[in-house]
């Protein structure tokens, strides 16, 4: 009777510690992705907002900034359905470029680059 008891509460405590540690990745959007700043500019404003929605919503980065060959993670919550997403970057004088229709469904990372005047992203 002992053992059974025993095996039972390790057996609770396995599944417990499993629920635990599989929680973070169960909590993930699907769209969660990397920003990586390869502007040659510091990034001082962050947007992103479905495609088709009419506001930006507020910067992601708050108070921080992106300095050149910097990243950050976006997440989403899990139950976050949008396909297509924009992106919106500004610099310190309000100079401003968008992205329009990334698939962040298929989408794990967004390098942003400018050079000459011209902005682009590499997308994996």
């Amino acid at each position: 009777m002992k053992k059974s008891s025993l095996l039972a509460s390790m057996l609770f405590a396995v599944a417990v510690l499993f629920a635990v540690a599989a929680a973070p990745v169960a909590l993930a959007g699907d769209q969660d992705f990397t920003v990586v700043n390869q502007t040659g500019i510091e990034i001082h404003e962050l947007y992103v907002t479905p495609h088709d929605s009419d506001d930006w919503e507020d910067d992601i980065l708050g108070e921080d900034t992106l300095p050149n060959g910097s990243e950050v993670d976006i997440k989403f919550s899990r139950k976050e359905k949008a396909k297509l997403w924009d992106l919106k970057v500004v610099d310190a004088d309000g100079n401003s470029v968008e992205w329009e229709n990334l698939d962040l469904l298929d989408i794990s990372e967004v390098t942003l680059h400018y050079k000459k005047g011209k902005a682009w992203a590499d997308v994996k």
